[in-house]
């Protein structure tokens, strides 16, 4: 299978400002023609999908698969991926989502300075969280599930549990993610499990397809990064 191939990097940053891990031409091209054919569908009105959803699929597909392959050009298209989903779930009355999307900017600067800057060792490497992290996520989860949902009651949000646990649960995951954790990828899993179902209620089909794909890409970079520690021997639990 050809490769895009990529110089050694010199040091962290000049690691982080290049193609840091190698891309399977294959893999480019399928999402190139996938993005494509979606553009040309919503352009011609062959479904009933909108250009928010379009873009909001193209970004979000495309940034997970960077984070599968682990690669800090994520990060610009996530922030692009977040601007197109705040017009779109402000349409659809998810404010939590939509309010999300500004945390996830500020998270996602901080992700990409924090791959590009590495650590005092060289290239930031992918590690279990500490026991620390976990619980603080856990209580994060639980404490702010139970402050939003009360806030979208009477903010008359569409689905108020749902979306505030979705929302909690996307914050830490993105957290975890920023500092390169193995178990940001069991959040998001369980995160798009609520997801699916839910914008499919919410009259959203393709963003609740784009999460199925989410989901699929999630256990495949749970896989990735797991086989990637397993190799270099680092993490610890």
């Amino acid at each position: 299978m050809n490769e895009v191939t990529v110089p050694e990097p010199i040091s962290a940053k000049a690691d982080a400002l290049t193609l840091d891990h190698q891309i399977p031409r294959r893999e480019l091209v399928a999402v190139s023609v996938c993005s494509i054919t979606i553009l040309i569908l919503t352009a011609f009105g062959l479904w009933p999908i909108g250009w928010l959803e379009a873009w909001g699929f193209i970004t979000g597909g495309i940034c997970v698969w960077l984070t599968v392959r682990e690669n800090v050009w994520t990060w610009p298209i996530g922030i692009a991926n977040n601007i197109v989903f705040f017009a779109l779930f402000w349409q659809g009355r998810l404010f939590a989502d939509a309010s999300l999307q500004i945390i996830y900017v500020a998270l996602s600067v901080y992700g990409w300075l924090n791959w590009r800057r590495g650590t005092s060792g060289g290239r930031l490497e992918i590690r279990y969280a500490s026991q620390t992290e976990r619980l603080i996520c856990i209580l994060f989860v639980i404490f702010a599930t139970w402050i939003l949902s009360h806030i979208l009651v009477a903010a008359n949000g569409a689905a108020p549990f749902w979306d505030a646990l979705t929302t909690a649960l996307s914050l830490a995951a993105q957290a975890l993610m920023c500092r390169k954790r193995l178990d940001h990828w069991i959040v998001w899993i369980v995160a798009d499990l609520v997801y699916v179902p839910l914008y499919f209620q919410r009259g959203l089909p393709l963003t609740s397809a784009l999460y199925l794909v989410f989901l699929m890409l999630c256990i495949a970079g749970l896989k990735r990064w797991s086989s990637g520690m397993s190799q270099m021997g680092s993490g610890s639990r």
